[in-house]
This record gives C-alpha cells, sequence and structure tokens, in this order.
C-alpha cells in the first residue's frame, strides 16, 4: 500500500504514538455490556502474492492456488480484488469453496470503485444490488464490508454519504473509511461524520499509515474495531504493532466484541512476518489462540 508513505528520512521524525480514546469511543465501548469472549481475526489485503511463494507457501505454488494455501495461514483477508471488479456468484462461490477448508475463515469485501469512486455514491443504487448479489455467495464466510471514499470524497458531499448509508441492507456489517484530511481536521465535521456512523449502526475504519496521523482518529462508532495497519518493514512497526495489542486489550476490557487487523506493508515481502509477531503479541497478551501464519523456514522470522 502507497497510502501515507514517508521517505526513510522522515520516519524518525513521526510519533507513532496512538491518540487518546475518544469520548465517542469511551461511550459506545462502556454501553456495549458485552459479556462474550473478543473475537479477533488477522489477515493481509491479497492472496496473491507472489513473494510468499518459498516463504509461507510452497514452492512452485501456481496462482492459481494462492488461495488455497493463504486460508491455511491466516483467518480473513481484506479483499481488495472486489474494489477493482463487480465478481459473479458463481465466481465468489469458488473461494467460498477454497475459504471452507478453514473453519473460521471470513472475507472481508470492498465495495466497488464504481460505487465509491465512479459515481462518488450518486445513482449508486443499481450497482450496489450487483455488489450485494455477488458477494452474499461467500455465505457463512462472509464477513463485514468496508466502503473506502477517495481521498478527494471531501465533508462538501457529506449529504450525499448519509443518503448512501442510510439505504444500506442492514443485516451485514459495514465500516467506512475516511481519507480526505477535512474530515479529521474541523472538530465540529469530525463529530458530526461519526455521530452519523453511531446512529446507523455502522463501524470506522482506522487506518495506520505513517504519513497519515490523521487517520489514525480512534472513533469506534460501534464496538467492533476495523483497524488497516500500513507499516515500514523495519525497526518502527514492532513498538507499533505492540501498542495496538495494548490498545486492543484496554479496548475488550472496556466492551469491544470485535477487532479485524489487516496488516499492509509497502514492500508486501514484510506482510506475514509483521502479522506473525502481531498475532503471537496478542495471543500472549490477550490469552487468546489466534491462528499464526506458519513459515517454511523459521529463520525468516529472525532474520
Amino acid at each position: 500500500m502507497e497510502f501515507g508513505r514517508v521517505t526513510p528520512e522522515e520516519l524518525p521524525l513521526i510519533d507513532f504514538t496512538l491518540p487518546p480514546n475518544p469520548a465517542l469511543t469511551i461511550q459506545t465501548l462502556t454501553s456495549a455490556k458485552n459479556d462474550q469472549p473478543l473475537q479477533v481475526h488477522v489477515g493481509c489485503a491479497k492472496w496473491g502474492r507472489k513473494e510468499w511463494v518459498g516463504q509461507i507457501y510452497p514452492p512452485k505454488t501456481k496462482d492459481a492456488n494462492f488461495l488455497d494455501e493463504y486460508v491455511k495461514h491466516f483467518d480473513s483477508i481484506e479483499l481488495n480484488a472486489t474494489f477493482y471488479n463487480l465478481y459473479p456468484a458463481s465466481t465468489i462461490a469458488k473461494w467460498k469453496e477454497k475459504a471452507d477448508l478453514n473453519p473460521n475463515f471470513k472475507f472481508c469485501p470492498k465495495f466497488s470503485q464504481s460505487i465509491s469512486h465512479i459515481r462518488r455514491l450518486k445513482n449508486a443504487e443499481e450497482i450496489t444490488t450487483t455488489f450485494y448479489e455477488g458477494i452474499l455467495a461467500f455465505g457463512d464466510k462472509l464477513g463485514p464490508l468496508f466502503l473506502q471514499l477517495s481521498d478527494n470524497f471531501t465533508p462538501k458531499s457529506f449529504p450525499e454519504l448519509k443518503a448512501y448509508l442510510e439505504q444500506l441492507p442492514k443485516d451485514i456489517p459495514v465500516f467506512v473509511e475516511l481519507r480526505h484530511k477535512e474530515w479529521f481536521a474541523n472538530d465540529e465535521v469530525r463529530q458530526q461524520v461519526f455521530n452519523l456512523f453511531h446512529e446507523l449502526n455502522l463501524g470506522a475504519v482506522i487506518t495506520d499509515a505513517s504519513g497519515r496521523r490523521d487517520c489514525v482518529h480512534m472513533n469506534l462508532p460501534t464496538p467492533h474495531a476495523f483497524i488497516r495497519y500500513v507499516g515500514n518493514g523495519d525497526a518502527s512497526d514492532d513498538p507499533r504493532l505492540d501498542e495496538w495489542v495494548y490498545r486492543i486489550k484496554q479496548w475488550r476490557d472496556m466492551g469491544l466484541k470485535s477487532v479485524w487487523f489487516f496488516m499492509h506493508q509497502h514492500d508486501e515481502r514484510h506482510s506475514p512476518e509483521k502479522a506473525h509477531y502481531f498475532i503471537k503479541k496478542l495471543n500472549h497478551e490477550l490469552g487468546m489462540n489466534v491462528r499464526l501464519p506458519q513459515f517454511l523456514n523459521k529463520g525468516e522470522l529472525f532474520g
């Protein structure tokens, strides 16, 4: 992922400290009254990574078999493929069949760019119906959806955003990712949009990227967290991931019901190893047993 990328010279100047919990998050979690164990899902953005052949995929694994291998290592995927194409139910059913080997696996499809970036949420009812008809073929493998607004979708389009979100089906969880800086720069605007999500029972994506600290807004309109972590594949990652583990633990104790944590790296070779680090730390601190990716060469974790 290129979003929020900075130069190596800029990295040491960045304060990666996670912001304190906003009032909305405290209100949401303390009123959740969760008496069930925290549900945790950790994954990556794509299964089609040739860099992982010989790392977590066996040597000579063919592209067509990447998903078969991916589901052996992770229990979820942030499905960016659906952003670029509207897949028919027949294709999605084949993906589901491959994931049936992992009982806990979930796909988290991204809304089509034809809805979010081309139509910009206007006159998108028909495309939205087509999108939902396709992803429903995931059946019990369907996790939450996420709607990424474009970098140039500003608060001036709040009426269109509100109208679109109000007509979405209520039976599938949806998280919304805001990117334009004006959503975060003004307190009134920020409160207005996150309160809308809260009223509609929609989640908010938190994107932790080096060059966009404003997107680490920490607002939870629902007692569910969807975190897109963008790492640098260097020494800055582990302390950042440690801090996320401690914050998730705090949120769990406050009432958090689920967390969806997706690993991105500017160089995706590093995603499995950083996911392994995060999951191992999470399992230790929260007393969990989330699936760990398995490396063909264990020495890679310490190289």
